[in-house]
């Protein structure tokens, strides 16, 4: 195996230089707009050109002395990275402990055949775990993922490989419903408004937004402005859905590997062993759940990222399709005949209903007495609006905390523990009972009150603890010891009941 030093491509630098003209085109305009002021316009654009000219010679400069002096070579037991100037830096992964090389690409990067490539070793130490090639050739990042993660064969491997799934259009429907949807509207109608800010126009676009509404109340204008912001929404999380999923396939390979390919213009590539796979979450937001939609992410070690590049869809391995679509996926992809995610579930006691609606409560009434208060002190006004706080929030938290509860349950299928929660975003994990490695009971003080007790699995992929919440307190112990026999055992007494005896007269 050869080990000798490699340099990115220099093709990097044309990457770079272009990114830098756009950040410049896009700051000139508004950058000759402010100048223009108080000069002529040809001396602002002027000024701004030789602005733009500096940054990017700058820049290139920078990218070039970085495309100088980093290098990285793979050997048999290590990977070695070396790059800085006045600040040198030596990085080195053994070989055995990497876990993931994915590779992404924007489109400027496609075109000139270029991709960046991230070795990770899924380990939570910063950017100490991951090494970093920004950028090499598609081929040299094809040649480092199969090299890096190839191991050797195990004898239940049966080296076949096949399609887990692969993208249908239909499902593009579920993004509408998703969060992203008026987190986009907002941010679009903020766009708006600082834009014309920077043009010292915000007076005359809000002036324009008020004659089209003339004669409109202000209930009606307000409402209408909200189905703009969501049609915008909507408008937006189409567009995000198809560039996130468009070419979308999940594939098994050869070797015991998982690989999800997807992205319209940023294309990604994710690998993930199969021996790192603990399990499954299916993910059912509120608005899928509504039209009976959910999402599978992976419950692995190894998709850990550093500080400075988190990328929490890496775990994504499906978007939000059909439920019974989402859950032969997950079959599949555990290996399982049928999906540990169908098994009944045991439900959780009455107490744990009384506290979601006590919760629910006290976050409606608790807000609209400190309006009360403050109405009394200050002006009627105020007791109005809780008054109406309380008529309007009441039955919709009330209907949350029911549904809160409903979605509560826990249980075994097989192999897996299972644990169910949530409204808003409801989730229902299915963690392998041998990739557990303790138990967590913790009981508060109105836990203790109302006979129950939350139950954590320990693990070491995924988001490290997944709860059993509010199960009773002789169900919750029960059901850990009995998912992972042993482990609990010792810490739990019997309970000794005294012989009965005879009571004088």
């Amino acid at each position: 195996m050869s080990e000798e030093w490699r340099r990115l491509d220099p093709r990097t630098l044309l990457a770079g230089a272009a990114v830098l003209c756009g950040v410049a085109g896009g700051a000139a305009l508004p950058a000759v707009a402010g100048l223009a002021g108080g000069r002529p316009l040809w001396q602002a654009v002027a000024w701004v050109l030789a602005g733009a000219a500096a940054l990017v010679l700058a820049g290139t400069a920078a990218d070039w002395v970085r495309l100088r002096r980093t290098r990285y070579r793979v050997g048999p037991e290590r990977v070695d990275l070396h790059t800085g100037l006045l600040l040198l830096k030596r990085r080195s992964l053994a070989r055995e402990r990497i876990r993931s090389v994915d590779l992404t690409a924007n489109p400027l990067q496609r075109v000139l055949g270029l991709v960046k490539v991230r070795i990770g070793t899924g380990e939570h130490t910063g950017g100490e775990s991951t090494l970093a090639l920004d950028l090499v050739t598609r081929a040299e990042g094809e040649r480092l993922r199969r090299e890096l993660l190839a191991r050797a064969a195990h004898p239940e491997d049966t080296g076949d490989d096949s399609t887990l799934a692969t993208l249908d259009p239909r499902w593009i429907r579920y993004a509408p419903v998703s969060f992203v949807a008026p987190a986009l509207g907002g941010a679009a109608a903020g766009a708006v408004m600082q834009v014309s800010d920077w043009f010292g126009a915000q007076g005359k676009v809000i002036d324009w937004i008020g004659d089209r509404f003339q004669g409109v109340s202000v209930t009606w204008m307000i409402l209408d402005l909200l189905l703009l912001a969501t049609a915008a929404g909507a408008v937006g999380a189409l567009g995000l859905w198809v560039e996130m999923w468009w070419n979308y396939r999940l594939e098994r390979e050869p070797g015991g590997t998982l690989r999800l390919r997807r992205g319209l213009f940023t294309a990604r590539s994710v690998t993930l062993e199969e021996r790192r796979l603990r399990g499954i979450e299916l993910v059912e937001p509120l608005g899928a759940r509504l039209f009976g939609a959910a999402r599978v992410d992976a419950v692995a070690t190894g998709l850990a990222q550093d500080d400075d590049d988190k990328h929490g869809d890496l775990k994504n391995l499906l978007p939000a399709v059909p439920r019974e679509h989402a859950e032969r996926v997950a079959a599949q992809v555990l290996g399982e005949p049928v999906p540990p995610t169908a098994a009944p579930l045991a439900a959780h006691p009455r107490a744990a209903r009384t506290r979601r609606l006590r919760w629910a409560l006290w976050s409606v009434l608790g807000p609209a007495a400190l309006l009360a208060v403050l109405g009394g002190l200050l002006t009627p006004v105020l007791v109005y609006v809780a008054a109406g706080w309380v008529l309007v929030l009441t039955p919709v938290v009330v209907l949350f905390a029911l549904d809160a509860y409903r979605g509560l349950g826990h249980g075994v299928s097989g192999a897996y523990l299972l644990t169910r929660s949530g409204t808003v975003r409801r989730t229902t994990v299915a963690l392998q009972r041998s990739g557990v490695i303790g138990w967590t009971v913790k009981r508060s003080y109105f836990q203790r009150r109302a006979g129950v007790l939350t139950v954590t699995a320990t693990t070491a992929a995924g988001e490290g603890a997944y709860d059993v919440l509010d199960a009773g307190e002789s169900q919750g112990l029960l059901f850990a010891a009995e998912a992972v026999p042993g482990l609990l055992t010792p810490f739990l007494e019997p309970v000794h009941t005294p012989e009965a005896r005879l009571t004088d007269g």
